[in-house]
This record gives structure tokens, C-alpha cells and sequence, in this order.
């Protein structure tokens, strides 16, 4: 594999190394894309898109898993593993703590968008 560092030129490979590698190299900019997030027919009907980089604060129900049909409020999106994490959802370790469970954004979807950053919705007003 010729690919040293991140590269944005790189475009695509059927090997699952560097895809992984693309992955995890890639800096936090770009990463944010990763964490996009299926948005409800009512938000994609009304802002014209399919999906939306998920963000803290926005509403989210689970699509797939333990936790299907479970919902709630994004209470922190980690960068650096690509997870997302959903106020009220825990799990209990041996030891009886509770720790809140990771999401995969692929299996979430945005049900209200967080009203409090204008700049998310600059583009989409300015159009309309």
C-alpha cells in the first residue's frame, strides 16, 4: 500500500485495509461526514436531503440493534471513535455502574433537528 497519510485525492479501493485506512486517518473535517445520520421523510421533504451530519442536541430514534425504536437526544457525538451517544440510553456493567452506550450513525435516525445553530440552516434559507 503506497498510501502514507490521509489524502484527499485518494478516491476509492476494494481493499478493506485501506478503506479502514482512509477511515481512521482522516482528519476531524472530513470525519464529521462520516457521522451523518438519515434524516425522517417530514425533514428530508422539507430540506431536500437524504442525510445531515448529526450534531449535539438533535433528537434521534434507533434504527437497528438492542435498543431499536428507542429514542432520544444526542448528548455528545465522539469525532475520534465516529460514535454518537443518546441522553437516557445506558447500560449496566458487571461492577453495576452505569455508562451510556455508543451509537453507529448509520443506524440512527434525526426525527428534530436542534434549533439553536443558525448557521446549520444558513444555506437553506438563503436559497428559499
Amino acid at each position: 500500500m503506497k498510501m502514507k497519510e490521509w489524502s484527499p485525492k485518494w478516491k476509492s479501493s476494494k481493499s478493506p485495509r485501506k478503506q479502514r485506512k482512509y477511515r481512521y486517518n482522516a482528519p476531524l473535517h472530513i470525519r464529521r461526514k462520516f457521522l451523518s445520520v438519515h434524516l425522517s421523510k417530514e425533514l428530508r421533504e422539507k430540506l431536500g436531503k437524504r442525510a445531515i451530519p448529526v450534531r449535539k442536541g438533535d433528537e434521534v430514534v434507533v434504527m437497528r440493534g438492542k435498543y431499536k425504536k428507542m429514542s432520544g437526544k444526542v448528548s455528545r457525538v465522539d469525532l475520534k471513535e465516529c460514535k454518537v451517544y443518546i441522553e437516557g440510553i445506558t447500560r449496566k456493567k458487571v461492577a453495576g455502574t452505569e455508562i451510556p452506550v455508543k451509537f453507529e450513525p448509520s443506524n440512527l435516525m434525526i426525527v428534530r433537528l436542534y434549533e439553536g445553530d443558525k448557521m446549520r440552516f444558513k444555506s437553506k434559507v438563503e436559497a428559499t
